[in-house]
């Protein structure tokens, strides 16, 4: 009878959602706002329950999750990525830091143990995305300067909640902080999203545009979904949670050309379930235990908006932009949701926190996008109140501040040669990263697959020979790469940086013997980092030096057929970041 109980209790959920909208647009509320409190109104711990199977409230949470994920991936990008900025980055890892410092030290305070008090910390220092999309949205501001900060650091906190959630899943595994353990997650973590998303890449934006190409928006739409759940599906596999197999999901199929098309089809999908998402939440919260903790609720709330305006504010004062401006930046980001909501479930599922931190959680969220419309629309008056009070000589010094700033930017022919710095560093961290994933995949092999070498016959030495050499040879097209352009780099920095005047007549000899040194440097330093990840897999010593002998002579006889292999490759790589923005769809 479960399944007949779930269609009862998911149409049931749908009427209310569908009244909610409505009943919340007429009185210029948050929707998301009202789908909680639907929630809690129809859910197991109200009067007349209308929705009570615990099953069926997973069930439709989770669903919510994986769809709700897969279209914040879509509205990510990679190449929003890129756009954000380092200096935006900066200013999201500094906020996210020292809210979850914060709210580490709020449940301290309270008395709480010490996974409680991490989990509200994490709780609190991720943004909402849907809610501050849809706050510039409803008030006309999406093209505003500050609206495209706040979208920057949503941005880049997106990407840090995704590795908050699996540092978050080795502490409560392993039931304290553990360094190892966090560090070996968080590499398996790098490991799958490297490999993923550059496979991704290569692949799946082009699968997308293939389908798009027969024109009919029901297979286009089916495919996407299959990709959506098949990637949370590989990610539950691997040991992460679905919510980030369908957050890359989205990230990777956002690459494509017809990613326009597909924002089209899923936008009413991702309405639908962001609907089931916010009133699976409403449906867990036990109103009694929502007034038992009233009061904390309310000061972390007020932590949130006061905490995270004044950390995103002063951020964005700090990389170059103006007070107002970064102030309105800050306003945007005060609140919590999805993302929030997640990480108290895991906590939940679990079993490593008190029952009470979800529904202090909801009760802030709540309390947050409740306010969240009214800061936006009295930031003008705040920021003239606040100019109004800031003594003249405050204001003169952040004014010269903005000034020096701007004029530290590099023009002309400094900034096309500080361009081709960043591309030369850019294209050998990646090769760095694939040469590193390989050998860890090489490892991962070893760990879990070595009762299958053993059925084959394979001894310790000759496995381990077999998986280093198949490393070390399929990275030789990385490592040429990393050569040639280290060697680019060492002739760019021998040219900018030995100047005649100071050499003399050695000018050319230096130039010569740095633009040398730096591309072996850069080998030596890759050749440690690599021997230091591979040292569970590295094969006897003479075995190794007679591979890394073997690898050379392959790399200088097939020099050309491996730099034409790397270049398809990257122009593939490059073609898929670098398309043309959708013509049309978007994000809502």
């Amino acid at each position: 009878m479960h399944e007949i109980g779930f269609i009862r209790d998911l149409a049931v959920v749908m009427i209310v959602a569908g009244a909610t909208t409505i009943l919340f647009q007429r009185m210029r509320q948050p929707v998301l706002l009202g789908y909680i409190l639907a929630g809690v109104l129809i859910g197991p711990h109200t009067p007349g329950v209308l929705v009570g199977d615990p099953r069926a409230i997973d069930d439709i949470s989770n669903l919510g999750v994986v769809l709700l994920m897969f279209t914040l991936g879509l509205e990510f990008s990679v190449r929003k990525l890129r756009e954000v900025g380092i200096g935006v980055l900066a200013a999201a890892v500094a906020e996210v830091g020292l809210m979850l410092w914060i709210g580490y030290g709020i449940g301290g305070l309270f008395g709480w143990t010490g996974m409680d008090a991490l989990f509200l910390g994490a709780i609190i220092s991720l943004s909402s995305t849907m809610v501050a999309t849809r706050t510039l949205a409803e008030s006309g501001q999406r093209h505003q300067p500050f609206a495209q900060l706040v979208v920057g650091l949503l941005v880049a906190e997106d990407m840090l909640a995704i590795v908050m959630l699996t540092l978050l899943t080795a502490v409560a595994i392993g039931g304290s902080v553990q360094a190892e353990t966090a560090f070996t997650l968080v590499g398996h973590l790098g490991l799958f999203v490297i490999v993923g998303m550059i496979l991704g890449l290569l692949l799946l934006p082009r699968l997308v545009d293939y389908v798009a190409g027969f024109d009919r928006d029901e297979t286009l739409l089916v495919s996407v979904l299959g990709i959506c759940f098949g990637t949370s599906l590989l990610a539950a596999w691997m040991g992460f949670s679905v919510a980030l197999g369908a957050f890359l999901a989205g990230a990777v199929v956002a690459e494509s050309r017809s990613v326009g098309r597909v924002l089209h089809l899923v936008e009413p999908l991702r309405d639908m379930f962001a609907a089931l998402f916010f009133v699976a939440i409403g449906l867990k919260i036990d109103p009694a235990m929502l007034l038992q903790y009233a009061l904390p609720a309310l000061l972390i709330a007020a932590v949130v908006i006061v905490g995270k305006t004044l950390a995103c504010s002063l951020g964005i004062f700090v990389v170059g932009h103006d007070a107002r401006t970064a102030l309105r930046s800050g306003l945007g980001m005060a609140q919590i949701g999805e993302f929030s909501f997640v990480i108290a479930t895991l906590g939940l599922s679990l079993g490593v926190i008190s029952d009470f931190i979800y529904p202090i959680a909801v009760a802030v969220s709540v309390l947050c996008m409740a306010a969240s419309p009214y800061m936006n629309r009295s930031a003008d008056g705040l920021a003239n109140g606040l100019r109004r009070v800031t003594p003249r000589s405050l204001r003169l010094l952040a004014t010269s501040y903005s000034g020096w700033l701007e004029n530290l930017k590099p023009v002309n022919e400094n900034a096309a040669i500080a361009a081709m710095f960043r591309r030369l560093l850019w294209h050998i961290g990646i090769n760095v990263l694939l040469v590193v994933a390989l050998f860890v995949i090489g490892a991962y092999i070893n760990t879990h697959n070595w009762s299958w070498f053993s059925m084959l016959g394979i001894d310790r030495n000759l496995r381990h020979t077999l998986i280093w050499a198949g490393a070390l040879f399929l990275s030789l097209p990385m490592l040429i790469a990393v050569y040639r352009k280290a060697e680019a780099l060492g002739m760019l920095l021998a040219e900018i940086g030995i100047r005649e005047r100071f050499a003399g007549s050695y000018t050319q000899a230096i130039r010569n013997v740095l633009a040398r040194v730096i591309p072996l440097a850069t080998l030596l330093a890759l050749a440690l980092l690599v021997s230091g990840l591979s040292s569970a897999i590295l094969p006897p010593r003479g075995i190794a030096l007679s591979l890394i002998v073997l690898g050379v002579v392959v790399a200088v006889v097939l020099w050309r057929g491996l730099v034409k292999m790397h270049a398809r490759l990257q122009a593939a790589l490059k073609e898929t970041l670098e398309k043309p923005g959708p013509s049309g769809g978007g994000a809502g």
